[in-house]
């Protein structure tokens, strides 16, 4: 429903904007936010200029846009993690759903690691008010079940870390994971990725393991 005093938006509306962000995605995660122009993103979503600007004024309405409803589905996996269950399968369901998320969604991976890279002038405040303070609960969800025995000894912030990086580097990488992989396994490298973190992350986690 359209906000009191707004008009709702016509289908063809809703269709450029939908448009203009995949367009948008598409342009940010290959070139970054600097190397992203206007024009480009434009020309991706089919549209003159003048017609794109009509609905995003400028080049950073449409990254922050992009920005914003990413990070609601970006957190979502990490406060998934449940205290009250199995520490290790908790532990593996994260890293199994962040690879998934690499595979489904490469461009908004690429899109968060650029702007990050550039040092996040669009993230920042929101890093540190809803990034950080998730983080910190579960690294203390984390460091409980280590303490308690149920875990191996570990890092927890840098097991989050180490996650990420592996599971991301899938999607912020793939040209690079592709070219180097064997072509049996070049043309999906996602079901032996996700067997080797499970088992790589397996045995670090198991208490005596």
């Amino acid at each position: 429903m359209a906000a009191k005093g707004t008009r709702p938006r016509t289908r063809i509306q809703q269709k450029n904007t939908s448009a203009i962000l995949d367009a948008a995605l598409d342009v940010f995660s290959a070139n970054g936010f600097r190397g992203a122009t206007v024009d480009q993103i434009a020309k991706a979503a089919g549209l003159s200029k003048p017609n794109l600007l009509y609905y995003f004024p400028s080049k950073e309405a449409m990254h922050q846009t992009l920005l914003a409803g990413l990070l609601d589905t970006w957190l979502a996996p990490l406060r998934a993690l449940d205290p009250e269950g199995d520490p290790v399968e908790e532990i593996l369901s994260y890293a199994g759903r962040k690879l998934e998320m690499s595979r489904e969604m490469p461009r908004e991976s690429r899109l968060f690691a650029n702007e990050v890279l550039q040092g996040a002038p669009n993230l920042e405040g929101v890093l540190k008010a809803h990034l950080k303070p998730l983080v910190d609960e579960k690294a203390a969800v984390i460091a409980g079940w280590s303490a308690d025995g149920r875990l191996a000894p570990l890092h927890p912030y840098h097991l989050i870390f180490s996650i990420w990086a592996l599971t991301q580097h899938y999607a912020d990488f793939d040209v690079q994971v592709r070219t180097v992989l064997p072509e049996i396994e070049a043309g999906d490298p996602f079901p032996e990725a996700s067997r080797h973190i499970e088992t790589m992350f397996r045995k670090m986690l198991e208490p005596g393991g």
